[in-house]
């Protein structure tokens, strides 16, 4: 099974389970105060998951890692195109 059908079951066992309990016509009864929390528990599933995404995109760009060899090397190929277009008579 492939990561996104594992996410993809994960998703449809944890909906299914919150209808369930939310909506709740064929399943136990909850208590108005619970009911009024579950009821936007997905919304807020969603913003968390999306303030640890930013929180995550953020803290590995902070922490990326320079490559000082790769750097110097792409230097050397700019530096050699620029020569080989001023030998074919391209100026910048």
């Amino acid at each position: 099974m492939t990561k996104l059908g594992q996410w993809l079951w994960g998703l449809a066992l944890l909906g299914s389970a919150w209808a369930a309990l939310a909506l709740g016509p064929l399943g136990p009864r909850v208590p108005p105060p619970c009911r009024q929390v579950l009821l936007p528990l997905p919304v807020y599933l969603l913003v968390a998951f999306g303030c640890y995404s930013l929180a995550t995109v953020g803290y590995r760009l902070a922490t990326f890692n320079d490559c000082e060899e790769a750097a110097a090397e792409l230097q050397e190929h700019i530096g050699a195109a620029r020569a080989d277009l001023r030998r074919r008579g391209l100026r910048f």
